[in-house]
């Protein structure tokens, strides 16, 4: 006799008219026994007619489904009700599956409905949650994510002011190698010599890692204010911190920073609709027994807030550091409110804030040598992309003329249509289809060429050495004397032009591999 799976396997390799003819038909009219040995086929048909069937066929399917969650026989009751959300079990499902509820039944019945209950669940089972109805904890809160969801999305309010607590952190987070970029932007916007010293203001200084930069609030803020800046990947609020491990005290640690009151006020404070997370481990991949036990969990201890893997306006993240794990809540806005200008992307488009690191460089340079005037300079980048990183240079000020170019047509229009959507109506722009070899850029006419050049990864390139090496010598001749190239280089070697001069060079980590981030200044021979 072949298992349950071994027949569901074979079930659901028919063609959908078989399946329901042949196999279906004999399953209803079979006895107890046989139809028990032939269970299968009710996920087999949920499974191939939630894909396969039309909207018509659906609702026959439907009705077969909830007609079996009448069954004397459990296990068909159970593989009903877990078939049912596969086709959509409708207001009339949803009710039926609600009546046996109040029927005695296996615990593990009573499980599965639960778990199917969290798929389908809707305004009466919210109902019936508030009539005192008996359900798993992970149950009721996916059903009033689910619900709420629904009626208001949620988003979280960048003005809104957040609480601030004792000993309350705030992380901005980014790639290794750029963390003094932020630390010096926040320098720069957020504080000033008093309050680099705690004296005022809004923020303090923290600690400085490798990818990471801390910042204490001294007073209520708004995310709208972190925003500001550019250089950061994701900003996030400290929830505490758990040992590196797993078990029921680990799962017990976490819930407690999730439904500590501290999260329950920065979430309903700072969240527009129902306050809904989804939980994340950003170095362990799936923990799916362990989330449904710490989201329980934290239901219990604040009922405030949701578990919601779906459009979540925050994520509750657990990122390793050493022994310990930092508990982070994260807004996940998308888009991000500082790339406003993105209507559109190419697949290898550079990661943002590393743009906007490369920017700050390329102004921090430009003010040394031309002190606060910084009019007029003209910008290339012979791969422009989506145009990134000559939006974020214009964006800063004190530039006249944008330059792009790139070999994919697409990419020139992608680019020509975020630099109108930038609003930038003082700056030239000219987006050209071209190799950058053959750009028809005049020699000296150029003051900044910033670029992040295909590396190999998501753009095949057949000879880096070469593509590097003819980079070089159009920078030499295209940038005029004090101009200044900047880019990602992942090779160990640099240009031979010796009127290019290497001031700058960070090893930065580009998502797995490490490249340098350099700047080379144009002299005159």
């Amino acid at each position: 006799m072949k298992s349950d799976q071994d027949l569901y396997k074979q079930l659901r390799g028919l063609p959908k008219e078989r399946l329901w003819g042949e196999e279906v038909m004999g399953f209803n009219v079979a006895d107890p026994r046989q139809r028990l040995e032939r269970v299968a086929v009710i996920r087999a048909v949920g499974m191939v007619f939630s894909r396969f069937g039309t909207e018509e066929e659906k609702s026959v399917v439907r009705d077969w489904l909830i007609a079996l969650l009448k069954d004397s026989q459990e296990k068909i009751r159970r593989y009903a009700m877990a078939a049912l959300p596969k086709i959509g079990a409708g207001e009339t499902g949803e009710e039926q599956m609600l009546t046996l509820l109040s029927k005695p039944g296996e615990e593990r019945e009573k499980r599965h409905l639960g778990r199917a209950l969290e798929k389908v669940g809707g305004a009466a089972t919210l109902a019936v949650i508030g009539q005192g109805a008996r359900l798993p904890g992970l149950t009721e809160q996916k059903v009033k994510a689910a619900v709420f969801r629904k009626e208001n999305p949620g988003t979280v309010k960048l003005d809104a002011l957040l609480p601030v607590t004792k000993g309350m952190m705030v992380t901005l987070r980014c790639r290794r190698g750029l963390e003094g970029f932020v630390r010096d932007e926040v320098m720069e916007k957020l504080l000033d010599q008093d309050n680099q010293a705690g004296a005022r203001g809004l923020f303090r200084l923290g600690e400085v890692k490798p990818g990471c930069v801390t910042l204490i609030p001294l007073k209520s803020f708004s995310l709208g204010q972190l925003y500001g800046l550019r250089c950061f990947a994701t900003v996030g609020i400290a929830l505490g911190t758990v040992h590196d491990s797993s078990g029921p005290e680990w799962e017990e640690a976490l819930a407690r920073c999730i439904g500590s009151t501290r999260t329950r006020d920065i979430m309903l404070a700072v969240t527009e609709g129902a306050a809904r997370y989804r939980l994340d481990f950003p170095a362990r991949g799936h923990q799916r027994g362990a989330i449904r036990a710490v989201v329980d969990r934290a239901y219990a201890l604040s009922t405030e807030i949701l578990n919601d893997p779906r459009e979540a306006p925050w994520s509750v993240d657990v990122i390793p550091a050493g022994r310990e794990a930092s508990v982070e809540l994260r807004p996940r806005l998308y888009p991000d409110p500082r790339l406003f200008y993105r209507v559109d992307d190419v697949a290898a488009a550079s990661h943002p804030p590393l743009a906007a690191c490369m920017v700050r460089l390329a102004g921090q340079a430009w003010k040394v040598s031309h002190g606060e005037h910084r009019e007029g300079e003209i910008v290339w980048d012979p791969f422009c992309g989506s145009g990134m990183e000559l939006i974020e240079r214009a964006l800063a000020g004190g530039v006249g003329a944008v330059l792009g170019t790139d070999t994919d047509p697409a990419a020139i229009e992608i680019s020509r249509t975020n630099f109108a959507a930038a609003n930038l109506p003082a700056v030239r722009s000219e987006f050209t289809c071209c190799d950058f070899r053959d750009a028809p850029i005049a020699p000296g006419s150029v003051s900044l060429i910033i670029t992040n050049p295909p590396l190999g990864r998501r753009v095949r390139v057949k000879d880096m050495q070469g593509l590097f090496a003819d980079l070089y010598a159009a920078a030499a001749r295209a940038l005029r004397p004090g101009g200044r190239l900047i880019l990602a280089n992942p090779l160990r070697t640099g240009p031979r032009e010796e009127s290019l001069r290497m001031e700058y060079h960070q090893t930065i980590d580009l998502g797995g591999f490490n490249c340098q981030l350099e700047m080379y200044r144009k002299f005159s021979r």
